[in-house]
């Protein structure tokens, strides 16, 4: 099948030949027809299948006949992450370059008076995350009456994000007569009760089972001692073959992105950094030089495990295991996308082994255990993680060991010439009756006291025979010194 078995419009096939694309995936394939429909949609597909296409390339059909307004957008697409909202909007340029549509994009990190004025001017796509369209539209500054076509994509990362309530919001403010398509790599209860009120006889399009993972990307466990130092040493062993041409490095915490990325830039890494704590044109920085090639590795949080369609990449890691199950799923994905192959490694130490069980439960099968490193040397992994240690704690274990190995003989001894030498002994105390006899010292003579009466006395007669300067017992300064002149 070919797109153009799909019903698509000749530009938009020419839009989608220049890319490089010939045939469709498979939830391509399933969706775009009934949307072209005007049905309502629910895909369910794992991450790199193509959603994104299934949903841009009817819309950009439907949404070429008719006419913006001011403030109130035809189309709106939800993303829950900016990045995801930009990947959208890049979608939009690619394939929409023969059509004139209107194009905003909302999302927060940026200054908001360039998205007000071409909101003024009417869009026909408005590309948002849920919070700042809801900051806009509490502003006044944007109207929903005029959308006639609801997009609610990746949902289930809604869901995680807490973004539910916001879009239970939206749609009411939407028009009741709309067409609505949910995507979603899974399915979980409270997004399956989300469609059922909001969609009308949405049909079910499921090309792949929910919270599978991609049969193109193989994917190992390798188990590792408990410490970030051993966790470090054994992901520079991943990085260093050949075939590792670009890769992410996904995190858990933005301070571990933040530790890692610094020890592989001092260990010569290419290597950049990506999480929620950066503003946005510091984040689009790094990804582009991610994309350029100007560093081939991307340590990154979740912030970056969906929504990123970055050709090429050859390899995932999780340096820690996602606490969620289905961020597995969508961090994986970034590799062996539209039919690629990739590779996915999970660094497991001792406290992410149940998130491990959790993520086998979800899929369904087992993770492979790699048990050796690719060209690695394991007999000196114990001296390589000695070498990234404090000087002052390495030396202070050296000697621990030191002492803990010598024999308790020498140790008491003091025989050899690096054990410890036999502390000197005090010597014994001398008893009451051995001590000498103590000499009484004389008594002081008492000191004569004046009469009380003589003292104050002599007080009274040194006030009395003081110079009169009112109160003040020395020379006059020259600044209390006033020369009156009549």
């Amino acid at each position: 099948m070919s797109f153009a078995d799909l019903g698509l419009s000749d530009e938009l096939l020419r839009a989608v030949g220049d890319t490089g694309y010939t045939e469709p995936t498979p939830i391509q394939a399933s969706a775009i027809p009934p949307v072209l429909m005007m049905r309502d949609i629910i895909g369910i597909a794992q991450t790199g299948t193509g959603k994104t296409a299934s949903f841009v390339l009817p819309m950009i059909d439907i949404l070429a006949h008719g006419r913006s307004r001011a403030r109130m957008p035809r189309s709106l697409i939800l993303e829950p992450t900016r990045e995801l909202a930009a990947q959208v909007a890049e979608n939009f340029e690619k394939y929409g370059k023969y059509h004139k549509l209107s194009m905003a994009l909302l999302i927060g990190g940026v200054q908001m008076g360039d998205q007000v004025k071409a909101l003024e001017k009417g869009v026909d796509v408005l590309i948002a995350t849920p919070g700042r369209l809801m900051d806009l539209f509490g502003r006044g500054k944007i109207l929903l009456t005029g959308c006639s076509m609801l997009v609610i994509d990746e949902a289930d990362r809604m869901l995680d994000m807490g973004f539910i309530p916001d879009i239970e919001e939206i749609c009411t403010k939407l028009p009741a007569t709309r067409q609505t398509l949910l995507f979603s790599a899974t399915m979980p209860p409270p997004i399956k009760k989300l469609a059922d009120r909001f969609l009308s006889n949405p049909k079910t399009i499921e090309v792949a089972r929910p919270a599978s993972t991609n049969v193109n990307i193989t994917q190992w466990v390798v188990p590792v001692k408990g410490t970030s130092f051993e966790k470090r040493r054994v992901l520079r062993q991943l990085l260093a073959p050949d075939d590792v041409r670009n890769a992410i490095i996904f995190c858990n915490r933005k301070t571990t992105v933040r530790e890692l990325n610094k020890s592989l830039q001092q260990h010569g890494f290419a290597s950049g950094e990506i999480h929620g704590d950066m503003d946005q044109p510091a984040r689009l920085a790094e990804l582009d030089k991610f994309k350029k090639g100007e560093v081939n590795i991307l340590v990154a949080s979740d912030v970056a495990a969906r929504g990123l369609d970055i050709k090429g990449v050859s390899h995932v890691f999780n340096f820690d295991a996602p606490w969620h199950p289905d961020d597995y799923v969508h961090r994986i994905g970034r590799t062996g996308r539209a039919g690629a192959t990739g590779v996915a490694y999970t660094l497991a130490a001792p406290d992410d082994l149940e998130n491990i069980e959790n993520i086998e439960k979800l899929t369904g099968q087992r993770i492979a255990r790699l048990e050796a490193l690719p060209g690695a040397d394991t007999s000196a992994g114990a001296e390589a993680v000695e070498e990234e240690r404090p000087r002052r704690g390495r030396e202070r274990g050296q000697r621990r060991g030191a002492r803990s190995e010598a024999p308790v003989e020498s140790i008491v001894a003091g025989s050899g010439p690096d054990e410890p030498r036999e502390r000197p002994r005090r010597a014994a105390r001398p008893t009451r009756d051995e001590r000498p006899a103590r000499t009484e010292r004389p008594a002081a003579e008492p000191r004569a006291a004046a009469p009380r009466q003589e003292r104050y006395a002599d007080r009274r007669r040194e006030r009395d025979e003081a110079p009169d300067d009112g109160g003040w017992n020395g020379p006059v300064p020259d600044f209390l010194r006033v020369t009156l002149t009549v």
